[in-house]
């Protein structure tokens, strides 16, 4: 359950033009944190970090209620936290996390390049089915696809492609995915989050070659 919740959700542009600057830099703080949590600190350090982030995360979106991007940083907060600790008695905070992407998406679904998308997809994919949970793989690709049609070279929206091809068993169309996104653009200020999601990337593709 912990692999499975263990949601890597970082997305797209740093940029939020519905905040002001200081809400930006708030929103790029979180990012960052994120980040670091993410790919620099121990597992076993990561739940009580998430936890910590998660609730400034919902803070930021609370005082930002019409702001699509600060519901969309803390469902993907919320996921990884999930994540983090694992086990059916995180199902609620995937829960939570879910009602904040639906929460962005309403308030703007092409905020932040279609992340709320990409993020609810992911937790689709990954989350367990009924009657433990609410995944649905066939739900995940019609998010994914609305996803690639807003950004379409976008690193995680053709990660999450390609990783959700793999779990259905597409390994060439998965592996084609996944090639492309390895090219797609850096983002600047988000090079420790390129980094780890081009590690992510390497390491499905050196499952897609072993199987």
């Amino acid at each position: 359950m912990k692999r499975l919740l263990l949601i890597a959700l970082l997305i797209a542009s740093p940029l939020a033009w519905s905040l002001d600057d200081a809400g930006q830099q708030r929103l790029a703080d979180i990012q960052t944190r994120w980040a670091q949590i993410q790919y620099r600190t121990p597992e076993a350090e990561r739940e009580t970090a998430f936890a910590k982030l998660a609730a400034d995360s919902e803070v930021f979106a609370r005082q930002q209620p019409t702001a699509a991007e600060a519901w969309i940083w803390n469902g993907i907060v919320t996921s990884s936290w999930a994540g983090a600790e694992g086990g059916l008695g995180a199902l609620g905070k995937v829960k939570e996390a879910r009602a904040s992407l639906e929460k962005a998406l309403a308030l703007d679904p092409q905020a932040l390049q279609g992340s709320a998308y990409t993020s609810l997809a992911a937790l689709y994919d990954r989350v367990p089915g009924w009657p433990i949970g609410f995944g649905d793989a066939k739900k995940a690709e019609a998010l994914l696809q609305e996803a690639l049609r807003i950004n379409p070279h976008g690193i995680d929206s053709l990660y999450f492609w390609g990783d959700h091809l793999y779990r259905q068993d597409r390994p060439t169309e998965a592996r084609q995915a996944l090639e492309q996104a390895l090219q797609a653009p850096p983002r600047p200020g988000r090079e420790l989050a390129d980094q780890g999601r081009r590690d992510e990337i390497n390491a499905l593709l050196k499952n897609l070659k072993d199987n």
